[in-house]
C-alpha cells in the first residue's frame, strides 16, 4: 500500500502527524493516569466526609480509559507506519469511544468541583455523631484534620455538641508531639479553619487538575481522529 505521486507529499505530512499526535496522545494519556492515581490515594482520607460517589465515579472511568488511550495510541503508530487501511479504521473508531468517555469524565469532574461545597456540609456534620463510634468515620476526621491542619465543619465549636474536641484538631508542635486542646480548647492551641473550607479547596483542587487535563486530551484526540480519516482516505 502506498500513497499516489499527486497525494505523496500531503500523505507523508498526514503520516507523520499523526504520528506526532500519537505521541503527545500517549504522553497525555500517562499524565492523566498517574494524575488520577495521585487522586485515588491523596483524596482517600476524605472518603468517608465526601457524601458522595461523583468525584470518584468520574476519576475510575478517566484510569481505565487513560489506559486505553496509552494502549491506542500505540495502534495508531502501527497504523500509519504500516499505512494498514483497518488498522486505521480499528483506531478511529476506539478513539471515538474513549474520546467521548474522556470528554464525560472530564465534565464529571467540573461538575463535581462546583457542587463539593453544598454536599460536603450536611454529609460532614451527619458524620460527626459517629465519630469514636465508628473506626473508619473516625480516622477520617483525624486524618483530615491532622493533614489539612483544621477542625470541625465551620469551626472548632461545631465539636462542642458532640463531646470533647478530637486530639487531632490540637496544633502540631514538632515530632509528631501536639498541644493540649481538648479540655480547654482556645485558638492558640488547636486549628482556627474549619474543615469544610479546607476539604473543600482541596477536592476543587484535584477535581479542576484532573478535569482540565482530561479534557485537553480530549481535544487533542480529535487531531487524532481527523488524521487518521485523512490517512485513510490517501492509502491505495
Amino acid at each position: 500500500m502506498g500513497f499516489s505521486s499527486r497525494m505523496d507529499c500531503c500523505g507523508q505530512f498526514v503520516k507523520y502527524s499523526l504520528f506526532i499526535a500519537n505521541f503527545v496522545m500517549f504522553v497525555g494519556g500517562a499524565i492523566v493516569f498517574c494524575l488520577t492515581l495521585w487522586t485515588l490515594v491523596d483524596r482517600s482520607f476524605v472518603n468517608e466526609l465526601l457524601g458522595t460517589n461523583l468525584f470518584s465515579g468520574a476519576v475510575y472511568v478517566l484510569l481505565v480509559t487513560s489506559v486505553i488511550i496509552c494502549l491506542v495510541s500505540f495502534l495508531g503508530c502501527v497504523g500509519a507506519g504500516k499505512e494498514v487501511k483497518c488498522l486505521l479504521l480499528t483506531y478511529f473508531i476506539i478513539v471515538a469511544l474513549v474520546f467521548v468517555t474522556m470528554l464525560i469524565g472530564g465534565v464529571l469532574g467540573y461538575v463535581f468541583r462546583e457542587r463539593v461545597q453544598q454536599t460536603m456540609r450536611q454529609e460532614m456534620r451527619s458524620t460527626m455523631a459517629l465519630y469514636g463510634s465508628r473506626r473508619e468515620i473516625t480516622q477520617a476526621w483525624d486524618l483530615t484534620q491532622e493533614r489539612l491542619q483544621c477542625c470541625g465543619v465551620d469551626t472548632w465549636h461545631d465539636w462542642n455538641r458532640y463531646g470533647p474536641v478530637p486530639e487531632s484538631c490540637c496544633q502540631e508542635l514538632f515530632g509528631g508531639q501536639r498541644k493540649e486542646c481538648t479540655l480547654f480548647p482556645t485558638i492558640t492551641n488547636l486549628y482556627n479553619q474549619g474543615c469544610l473550607y479546607t476539604a473543600t479547596n482541596f477536592i476543587r483542587d484535584h477535581a479542576a487538575v484532573i478535569g482540565g487535563t482530561s479534557i485537553a486530551v480530549a481535544i487533542l484526540m480529535i487531531f487524532g481522529m481527523i488524521f487518521s480519516c485523512l490517512l485513510f482516505n490517501m492509502i491505495e
